[in-house]
């Protein structure tokens, strides 16, 4: 060792030993680590939970989230709805990562409250225009060959409080209709040819078995394309709220046609017309007239950070920009971010996978550089369908609606990093 080195060397061991190294070596890791109180579990330091044993294998038999994740849940607004019976909740997109929604998040919505249901006296029904009526209990649907996706649903009134001008400042109520699991069951047109449908069926009735027994007539050709008869959710069975023991996956449609608590499924030469197809889930248009079963969700997609929940907490600098998109049409094809408020696009990465008819994440670098920002995604599905902005949709549909609305969400990001919806007219 030359004599030069020497003092430098000295100079590194007197600083790790000394007294104000947990401050330091916060500082180094990020600067306002070393502002932080109670960092005696900071490196260099051994933390507390390394000097002691923690829970054993049977204290929870059914695992839950971490106490330090407790923030992370559904949520409704009280004032939206007169009773939580029939009410909605909304998933916390912008905590969540990957594409898959865990069962405890999913967004619920509900016309009569959770029913609870006894699988070993559930029966699904299957009649009308079929050569064999049949009855199948819980123990015959899961000896049927399964079949698994993962599907995003999406409720069709999925931000339907800002068709007139901008009103949830949270990313979760703006867009926490939706989720994306992975469904488990036997395919629907395996039950059908079981039943034998007859030449002249061209729908079907779903009927669920909660308190409010709704219906929704489904076009015969979707229900012999892709539609699941499901009885798990993410490798379990599905959730009480979700629509234990068996609900209707109708993937790419709009949520209300994919029945919970499934319980009957008729079958017939035309629609049945009944409260959920004619004065609710119908679109009212600028001249009066409604539109009526607009089963597919058109392509969508939001940025999930930075958005209210999430704002930029670090100043100026480095992000990723992050977020979701999806289409009832199928795949996701690219997703466009800009920070110009539209003026100006870059295309963002896909993560993988990208799957037809599920959730896709986007991501896209961006240095931040502290002014007012105004942020903004859209999403490209596979038959080329274009998200379109708020003005565009207005136009075409006026602001009477309460479903489908599929605009380009705008945050705009203030000089202080907080995050504010907006709505660019």
């Amino acid at each position: 060792m030359s004599a030069t080195s020497q003092p430098v060397l000295s100079a590194r061991r007197r600083l790790l030993m000394g007294a104000g190294v947990a401050a330091a070596s916060g500082a180094l890791l990020h600067p306002k680590l070393a502002l932080a109180k109670g960092s005696e579990n900071l490196p260099p330091n051994v933390p507390d939970w390394t000097r002691s044993l923690g829970t054993g294998v049977n204290e929870k038999p059914y695992g839950v989230p971490s106490s330090f994740e407790k923030n992370v849940v559904r949520r409704n607004v009280e004032w939206l709805t007169a009773t939580e019976q029939s009410s909605v909740n909304f998933t916390p997109l912008p905590e969540l990562d990957g594409i898959i929604t865990p069962s405890g998040l999913c967004f619920e919505r509900h016309h009569a409250g959770v029913p609870e249901i006894d699988p070993a006296q559930h029966r699904l029904v299957i009649h009308g225009m079929v050569a064999r009526p049949l009855i199948f209990t819980m123990d015959d649907l899961v000896r049927f060959p399964s079949t698994s996706r993962i599907l995003f649903l999406e409720c069709p009134a999925n931000g339907g409080m800002e068709w007139k001008g901008a009103q949830m400042d949270g990313c979760q109520f703006t867009h926490g209709m939706v989720h994306c699991c992975e469904w488990t069951g036997v395919a629907l047109s395996t039950l059908l040819a079981e039943a034998g449908v007859l030449p002249e069926a061209k729908w079907m009735l779903a009927e669920g078995a909660d308190g409010a027994a709704m219906t929704r007539s489904i076009p015969l050709a979707k229900a012999l394309d892709d539609c699941i008869v499901c009885y798990a959710q993410n490798g379990e069975r599905i959730r009480p709220e979700q629509g234990y023991p068996v609900r209707l996956m109708v993937p790419g449609w709009e949520g209300n046609v994919n029945v919970k608590w499934l319980r009957r499924l008729k079958l017939g030469d035309r629609p049945w017309h009944h409260r959920e197809e004619t004065s609710k889930y119908t679109d009212l248009m600028p001249d009066g007239k409604a539109r009526q079963f607009t089963f597919t969700m058109d392509a969508n997609s939001v940025v999930t950070a930075p958005c209210p929940e999430k704002p930029l907490k670090f100043g100026k600098g480095f992000y990723e920009i992050r977020g979701l998109a999806w289409s009832g049409h199928g795949r996701i094809k690219r997703v466009d971010v800009s920070v110009d408020g539209g003026n100006n696009w870059q295309t963002a990465v896909l993560q993988e996978p990208v799957l037809s008819k599920a959730l896709t994440r986007f991501r896209l670098p961006w240095t931040w550089d502290g002014a007012p920002t105004l942020v903004q995604s859209r999403a490209i599905d596979e038959t080329g369908y274009v998200q379109p902005t708020i003005e565009q949709l207005r136009a075409a549909r006026g602001v009477n609606s309460i479903y489908h609305k599929n605009a380009q969400q705008t945050w705009r990001v203030n000089p202080d990093g907080t995050v504010n919806n907006v709505q660019i007219l």
